[in-house]
């Protein structure tokens, strides 16, 4: 005789799957749904509008012939190459001195991580924007130092790095995340460095360093997938200018979106920004995974 199902808490068999029915509901709808479609739609030519035509791989094609998606490919990984290592170091530095045990330290935690709530928002970039204009802050600062005012808008080399200064600004994620790690690292270690002679510099690269590797590579990747999708930042403060060396790949999607009403090549540069970034994380743990087949 068959029996029926029963266990010691009184939860029937389905009860799992019932709890969780809102995920997978929401993973086919909201995800999958919209990534299928996308790519459907990277095959078409289509523009919102009238019905769409297939063109196959056509747009993935065009794209390498075309200036502007070559132009901000090499603008967005520019970016990226600048912007992931200075604020690694930058949020690393600063938990390290937020890691000190000193009073009213959790209100310098809690001033420091308030730049990430704020975000991009309007009223930041129209802070920003005032900070590096012609008569701003930052150039009336250098005249008094006896540097020239400096043209951060018009100047091809230096508009990018307004945009890499607003993202520093907002380090307090990953500073966050490197200060759980170095709360996590024992004291004894400091300890025993300190009983064998060893300075608060070369603890740091001894111990610190190596305890927090895998840390590091995390806010690496984290860090690196927000770069190559960097959108808000240059749409609202310089706009792609000048002569778009501030023109990323995101900018490009949304332009094509909703400018030109090129719906079938904006999801095409936007699975090949996905491709993109899949490269690149898989790189990165490659080399990850042979340097540490090198140090055992």
């Amino acid at each position: 005789m068959k029996k029926n199902y029963h266990n010691s808490v009184g939860v029937g068999k389905y009860t799992g799957l019932v709890l969780i029915s809102p995920f997978i509901a929401g993973f086919f709808i909201f995800i999958l749904y919209p990534f299928v479609c996308s790519f459907v739609t990277g095959m078409t030519n289509y523009d919102n509008i009238h019905q769409p035509e297939f063109v196959g791989f056509e747009n993935y094609i065009n794209m390498f012939s075309d200036s502007d998606f070559i132009n901000a490919v090499g603008v967005t990984l520019k970016y990226t190459l600048l912007f992931v290592p200075l604020k690694i170091i930058v949020s690393l530095f600063t938990a390290l001195l937020l890691s000190l045990e000193i009073k009213g330290i959790g209100i310098f935690r809690t001033v420091f991580y308030i730049p990430s709530v704020l975000g991009a928002n309007l009223a930041v970039v129209i802070m920003w924007q005032y900070l590096f204009t012609r008569n701003g802050l930052v150039n009336q600062f250098l005249e008094i130092i006896g540097i020239s005012p400096v043209s951060w808008y018009g100047n091809p080399d230096c508009s990018i790095f307004i945009i890499i200064l607003l993202r520093l600004w907002e380090f307090g994620s990953a500073m966050v995340i490197f200060l759980t790690a170095l709360r996590d690292i024992p004291k004894e270690y400091y300890d025993a460095a300190k009983v064998d002679g060893c300075g608060k510099v070369k603890s740091f690269f001894l111990i610190t360093l190596p305890l927090l590797k895998n840390v590091i590579f995390m806010n690496i990747v984290l860090q690196t997938i927000s770069a190559l999708q960097e959108f808000n930042a240059p749409y609202m403060i310089t706009h792609g200018e000048p002569l778009n060396n501030t023109y990323t790949v995101g900018m490009l999607i949304y332009d094509e979106m909703f400018k030109y009403y090129n719906a079938g090549y904006a999801n095409a540069v936007s699975w090949v920004l996905f491709m993109l970034t899949a490269i690149v994380v898989f790189i990165m743990f490659r080399i990850t995974g042979r340097l540490k087949e090198e140090m055992q």
